[in-house]
């Protein structure tokens, strides 16, 4: 998945704000193995709503891995978020 590996690419290392669906998520990344995975986990300011995922790099593609939800609300955040623009 391509859009994957570019969003990655552009979202910051560590915590940053996001917007989905009308709410303010507070998103961490945090990287392993130089830059060979990564933890993404997204909480929804104002409310109870989160989206966590793992990924790997491997030799031609990223690998995502929800984490105990389903792959589709990962892959919807993923093309659907935003930075929130300062």
């Amino acid at each position: 998945m391509k859009e994957l590996e570019i969003w990655l690419q552009n979202l910051p290392e560590g915590y940053s704000e996001r917007m989905f669906e009308c709410q303010k998520y507070g998103t961490t990344k945090t990287s392993f193995s130089n830059g060979k995975s990564c933890k993404v986990y997204a909480k929804a300011l104002g409310h109870n709503d989160f989206v966590s995922f793992n990924c790997y790099r491997l030799e031609n593609e990223v690998l995502l891995k929800p984490c105990e939800m389903p792959q589709e609300k990962v892959v919807n955040f993923i093309k659907n978020s935003h930075k929130i623009e300062e």
